[in-house]
């Protein structure tokens, strides 16, 4: 027993596997042993030829035995999945009726495998709702031990309630985050620091402490002159300047102590102040703030909403999917390109490697390209012919018709398509196009 609890269901660890029959698609229960490497077969390719992108129309479980056995093991960055919540329905594009130990097998199998293919510093995002998140937490914590739990983050999925439950109006969504190793992932990241912004130096509740000045540390935004030692308490704030400040050309002639209750320690302060961030005073009484320069990494805050990122939601996602598929085609639940642009954003870098083993309408795989990350697709449904190709060359040629396009500026060797886009866009200046991907097949067991 790992980890001091165990998950069980009926089924577990008896040797079979639940993988779709090659003929009919349907679920099929198989001896784990015949669940072997295949030859992957070229059956296309689209755009640069010498891009390292593949997509891999089949049964995933093979598929994540191919690419391990292919070399992929230990090299991808990010793991993004959007498996079957087993809600009981059957959407158009996928079956999502299985009965509840065969979820969780099939979902076992699958996590082992992704795991094995994580890189050391490698993360995983998988999507679910609230009928499954605690399955789907005890079983993560199995394969991958509770001490790489990362975080849950918590999807703003729309703008009005789904009233599917008798009890409460459901307007989230939840993306469970492990990393291979946790000690070796990266912080993630959600943009950037602003640029300017105002930290203020006191913090009610903190205990009284007292902060010195150096002369000419603090700009203050005042007129020049002479502020006498005196109380500038007020409100909740509690701040007693200590010595006389003569203000001259907008900055303190000497040094100064004030006394309150500071969110930094000296030492802190002392850090700030020789490496130039600037600290400011712009009126009576005193309050100092610290102006942060801004663009410095920003770490990512839980809560994916509309309010906090601007975040997509099902109803933007949707209207995506209308636009690239038309209104007949448009693919069920996909995900927005922000959700998916916001995790990879987070832990990648140019050039990574992001895997979707349930790439449905390939949003995945669109959002990598834009991004310049290297992608494994893998998908079953007929869908890679009826959606993720064309999609994903619609991207290639530059004419995707939104998501997150124009967010996404054009890279560097895209110079040429970046000034035919000034020439004569219709669209704001962002993805131009470019890149490419095999297009591959399961052959015979290897």
């Amino acid at each position: 027993m790992k980890n001091g609890v165990e998950l069980s269901w009926a089924g577990k660890g008896d040797g079979y596997a639940l993988v779709r029959d090659e003929g009919t698609g349907a679920p099929v229960r198989v001896p784990y042993e015949e669940v072997r490497p295949r030859r992957l077969v070229e059956a296309a390719r689209y755009g640069d030829a010498a891009a390292d992108n593949l997509l891999i129309s089949g049964e995933n479980l093979y598929a994540l035995k191919t690419l391990a056995r292919a070399g992929h093991a230990g090299t991808v960055k990010c793991v993004y999945i959007d498996p079957p919540y087993n809600t009981g329905n059957a959407f158009a594009h996928y079956d999502d009726a299985l009965e509840h130990s065969l979820w969780l097998g099939m979902m076992q199998d699958r996590l082992a495998l992704l795991r094995e293919l994580l890189a050391p510093s490698g993360v995983i995002f998988v999507s679910i709702d609230d009928a499954k998140i605690h399955y789907l937490r005890l079983l993560l914590d199995d394969v991958f031990g509770c001490a790489n739990f990362c975080g849950q983050l918590v999807w703003e999925k729309k703008k009005k309630p789904s009233f599917v439950s008798s009890n409460l109006g459901v307007v989230t969504e939840y993306i469970l985050a492990y990393a291979r190793e946790r000690n070796l992932s990266p912080p993630f990241v959600g943009g950037t620091t602003t640029v300017g912004k105002k930290y203020p130096l006191n913090n009610a509740g903190n205990s009284v402490k007292t902060l010195s000045f150096p002369a000419g540390a603090v700009a203050f935004r005042c007129a020049d002159g002479v502020v006498e030692p005196q109380d500038m308490s007020e409100g909740n704030i509690i701040t007693r300047l200590l010595d006389r400040v003569e203000i001259l050309g907008g900055r303190n002639r000497d040094a100064f102590r004030l006394e309150g209750e500071w969110r930094y320690s000296q030492e802190t302060l002392d850090g700030l102040i020789r490496a130039g961030e600037p600290i400011v005073i712009s009126k009576l009484p005193f309050r100092p703030n610290h102006v942060k320069g801004g663009g410095a990494p920003k770490k990512l805050k839980n809560l994916l909403s509309i309010a906090h990122y601007q975040m997509s939601t099902y109803e933007d996602a949707t209207n995506e999917s209308r636009a690239l598929f038309g209104e007949r085609a448009a693919f069920d639940y996909p995900k927005p390109e922000k959700l998916l642009m916001t995790l990879i954003d987070a832990v990648t870098e140019e050039g990574d490697v992001v895997l979707d083993c349930f790439a449905g309408s390939g949003t995945t795989g669109a959002v990598a390209l834009k991004m310049i990350r290297r992608f494994v697709l893998v998908e079953a449904g007929n869908h890679c012919e009826t959606h993720i190709v064309p999609r994903l060359r619609k991207v290639i040629e530059g004419t995707d018709p939104g998501g997150v396009s124009p967010l996404v500026p054009p890279h560097p060797s895209r110079a040429d398509a970046e000034t035919k886009l000034r020439a004569g866009a219709t669209r704001p200046l962002g993805w131009t196009g470019g890149g490419g991907f095999r297009y591959c097949t399961l052959g015979e067991v290897l």
